[in-house]
């Protein structure tokens, strides 16, 4: 294909005197991948923020509570509460292969009086086991962790959030202090952070077997939640269908009474949620390609048009020697250089504009951190340019077929 200063000025001369018809098929071609480069870094933002909701907590983890029978069973009558116990997670732990890290709560629901000296609060209670901190992502900045000795000896220990450090202790160290909680004296041993829910940093944790002697529970427990390793979505479903019937089973529980217990598998629904993002993908692929692609039809058009109306031009030309080679090149170039500079245009707005809603819009708990790819933003480029070259090779052919005789009859 030549290229030569000639025929920069004709193809420049071209865009002149059709201002306006070059400008609205440009912006045809930017608007379409302008709107691709939008929706995909949308699409990426609302996936982002979903990841995030689920790193709160262990992703390939099962929680299950207990709730209310609906169905009689074995002489047991409907409305019966069922309420989890100790044993349960004994059994769970000990007879359900696959458990990898798990963890009995137990909550202490009133409105917990905490001081230190001359500072008071109101903060949430748990009792738990030593693999709490696997399930909620819980970091120790300082001390340590629950653990079994705590567990075994009844230890009035507690590991507080930073939150609770800040507003009880301020700037002085909180670690080998003790707190007052309704009126009972806890040794504080660690303090923790969690960087994806600032509201665990309101908590504070204590030892199970604590909780349940100090706050009169005997050995119930308000729910039970393990993580279930590197297991599949198929493995996580047997794992959590084998603990259901073991707890049925305990319970006396009607194998179809789906209200007696609540059981929840974040690796399930997150797995639903992944399976919905790449359909949203696919989606907005096809909206995005099929805007391009009017915008390419459209550069076509344009260019049979142009090619219509410069029938005696081109007639001209090839009466003096012009080969169709140059015919065809002219044309390609300009149908290029329209998608080219619009695609290239849009492609720059689009990702202006994702870095203007990443930078100043707040990021919001399903939507942070939009972003495209540079290589995908950069393929749709380069595939748009090759489109705009087939889009005027058509237009271009049927000029270098066009007879010097004929086209100067042309009126």
């Amino acid at each position: 294909m030549r290229f030569d200063l000639d025929i920069v000025y004709e193809i420049s001369n071209t865009f002149r005197m059709n201002k306006l018809r070059t400008f609205l098929t440009g912006f045809t071609v930017s608007w379409g991948i302008f709107m691709l480069i939008i929706l995909l870094g949308s699409g990426n933002g609302i996936e982002t923020g979903v990841k995030k909701e689920f790193e709160r907590d262990a992703v390939n983890s099962i929680r299950m509570r207990g709730g209310k029978s609906s169905i009689a069973h074995k002489g047991r009558k409907t409305g019966r509460i069922i309420e989890l116990k100790n044993d349960d997670y004994d059994d769970i732990k000990r007879s359900i292969n696959g458990v990898e890290y798990i963890s009995s709560r137990y909550y202490i629901w009133r409105n917990n009086s905490v001081s230190y000296n001359n500072e008071f609060g109101t903060f949430r209670i748990i009792g738990c086991h030593p693999d709490h901190k696997y399930l909620e992502k819980t970091v120790i900045i300082n001390g340590r962790m629950i653990n079994n000795i705590d567990m075994d000896h009844l230890r009035k220990i507690v590991v507080i959030g930073t939150q609770v450090k800040d507003h009880l202790f301020k700037k002085e160290e909180a670690i080998g202090k003790l707190i007052n909680i309704n009126n009972m004296m806890f040794k504080v041993v660690g303090v923790f952070t969690d960087v994806l829910d600032e509201r665990q940093e309101r908590m504070i944790y204590t030892p199970l077997s604590t909780a349940q002697q100090l706050f009169n529970a005997k050995n119930k427990v308000h729910s039970i939640m393990f993580t279930t390793g590197d297991s599949n979505l198929e493995e996580n479903k047997l794992i959590e269908e084998e603990t259901k019937n073991l707890i049925y089973r305990r319970h006396n529980i009607e194998k179809k009474d789906d209200s007696a217990l609540h059981i929840r598998s974040n690796f399930e629904v997150y797995k639903k949620y992944m399976n919905l993002f790449k359909n949203i993908r696919i989606f907005i692929w096809i909206i995005g390609i099929g805007t391009i692609i009017a915008g390419i039809v459209g550069v076509s058009n344009i260019m049979l048009i142009s090619v219509k109306e410069r029938t005696k031009e081109i007639g001209v030309r090839k009466a003096i020697g012009a080969k169709p080679g140059s015919i065809i090149s002219q044309i390609i170039l300009e149908s290029v250089f329209i998608t080219a500079f619009s695609g290239y245009t849009g492609l720059v707005l689009g990702v202006a504009v994702i870095e203007l809603i990443s930078a100043y819009i707040p990021s919001t708990p399903y939507f942070q951190n939009p972003s495209v790819d540079i290589k995908i933003a950069v393929a749709a480029l380069f595939l748009l340019i090759f489109s705009g070259s087939m889009a005027g090779y058509f237009p271009a052919k049927r000029a270098a077929n066009i007879k010097p005789i004929e086209a100067l009859k042309d009126e």
